[in-house]
């Protein structure tokens, strides 16, 4: 019997853009789009399996084995530093990796402090500018940091700034531009290169086929 192909998946927003990429990539997707609350759904018309997890879980699944490829986020992964395989920038969960304050407040003249879901993000890019910078992890409503003076600025994730400036926010400078990438476990690449290649190809193909309809 064949070993399924594993494939850790990011749940939610994400998964929503990344199944039609899948479908044209030649991939049945009606199990991932089951309304059910199942983490493992094999596919019913290939031998692949998916993992449904947290967004920031998926590298670790592909590096330790437990899932052979993955969709990560390219923000993800610049925190991790995994070490992984990244054949390919599938081209959707596009947004980007900012500074921002608020509106019209000067930044601090000593070290800032800087509110963050990426503390490894927020102080490497501070560093590049020569910035000594007070980095404070926090999970979530990174947008409220500065408002009750948590901190002085936030690094966050933004697509459209809206949620920024909703909160009286604006953003200040880019750390990177973020989208959601392919990751391959290096083992499994080297294994099993007579399937994953193939399911590359397919995948890159779909990537072009979107970016070609959008234009």
């Amino acid at each position: 019997m064949t070993t399924p192909l594993t494939i850790a998946l990011p749940k939610g927003r994400v998964l929503r853009v990344v199944a039609p990429l899948l479908e044209r990539a030649g991939i049945d997707v009606s199990s991932l789009l089951a309304d059910d609350r199942a983490l493992v759904r094999d596919s019913p018309a290939s031998d692949l399996r998916f993992l449904l997890l947290k967004p920031d879980d998926v590298p670790t699944y592909v590096e330790y084995g437990a899932a052979d490829l993955g969709v990560s986020g390219r923000d993800v992964l610049i925190e991790r530093s995994s070490d992984l395989y990244r054949p390919l920038d599938l081209q959707v969960g596009i947004c980007r990796m900012v500074v921002a304050g608020i509106v019209g407040r000067a930044p601090p003249a000593g070290v800032p402090r800087i509110a963050t879901k990426y503390p490894r993000c927020a102080a490497d890019h501070f560093a590049r500018r020569g910035v000594q910078a007070d980095v404070i992890y926090v999970q979530g409503s990174v947008e409220l940091a500065p408002i009750v003076g948590l901190s002085d600025l936030i690094v966050d994730l933004v697509e459209t700034g809206a949620t920024l400036a909703h909160n009286g926010l604006e953003e200040r400078e880019l750390v990177a531009r973020i989208s959601s990438v392919l990751v391959v476990n290096r083992a499994s690449y080297k294994l099993r290169q007579d399937r994953i290649r193939p399911l590359i190809a397919a995948l890159r193909a779909a990537v072009s086929q979107g970016r070609s309809e959008t234009t």
